[in-house]
């Protein structure tokens, strides 16, 4: 009887076992998702997460016992630079595994989707956004230049408005506009008027 031995054997040796979690944590932490059999996904998770774990320590030490595990600098690069930081004040539970419905065809072994899960909060409003996804940035506008558009909008409001009591209204809020902008655009406000009244 096995009582008290932990983890799965999954018909394998241990320098096998430890090479097919070695590919999966690999593949894992590449592609952000997998899928694979319930039983080596629920076994991933006691391989990627303390991974995750020395990538939020991020030290030289922690680089160096990832790469022992992972072999490759660039993965590791990505590790503490990109998957890392988001995880920062987390405590655990990096990784969800998600059973699938349909079993695998052949064996009928039951499937599971295993993926980091996405954080969202912090870690996402740090974010940077990228350069060619900046929105533009519009220059300041005169005041000038926003006083004479608001009397165009003004102008365009009386236009479209019946010939009516709402016109007379559009017009007092036109004078009302201009008594509150400069003598400059005070002209411009009051060549509007004349025109609503002859409509």
């Amino acid at each position: 009887m096995r009582h008290k031995k932990s983890g799965r054997k999954l018909g394998r040796n241990p320098s096998h076992r430890k090479a097919l979690f070695r590919n999966l944590a690999k593949a894992l932490l590449t592609h952000g998702r997998i899928t694979t059999t319930e039983a080596k996904a629920k076994d991933l998770r006691g391989v990627v997460e303390p991974l995750i774990t020395l990538a939020l320590k991020n030290d030289l030490h922690a680089r160096r016992e990832a790469y022992r595990f992972l072999g490759e600098h660039k993965l590791v690069a990505r590790l503490f630079n990109e998957i890392g930081p988001q995880y920062a004040g987390g405590g655990g539970g990096y990784t969800r595994v998600v059973k699938l419905a349909v079993p695998r065809k052949g064996d009928a072994a039951p499937l599971a989707v295993i993926e980091l899960v996405k954080r969202s909060g912090e870690a996402a409003e740090k974010k940077p956004v990228p350069l060619k996804m900046a929105p533009p940035v519009m220059p300041a506008k005169a005041p000038e230049a926003a006083a004479t558009e608001k009397a165009a909008e003004a102008t365009e409001a009386v236009a479209e408005a019946p010939v009516t009591e709402t016109a007379e209204a559009a017009v007092t809020e036109t004078a009302a506009e201009a008594a509150e902008t400069p003598a400059a655009e005070t002209a411009a406000a009051a060549a509007v008027a004349p025109e609503a009244n002859k409509e």
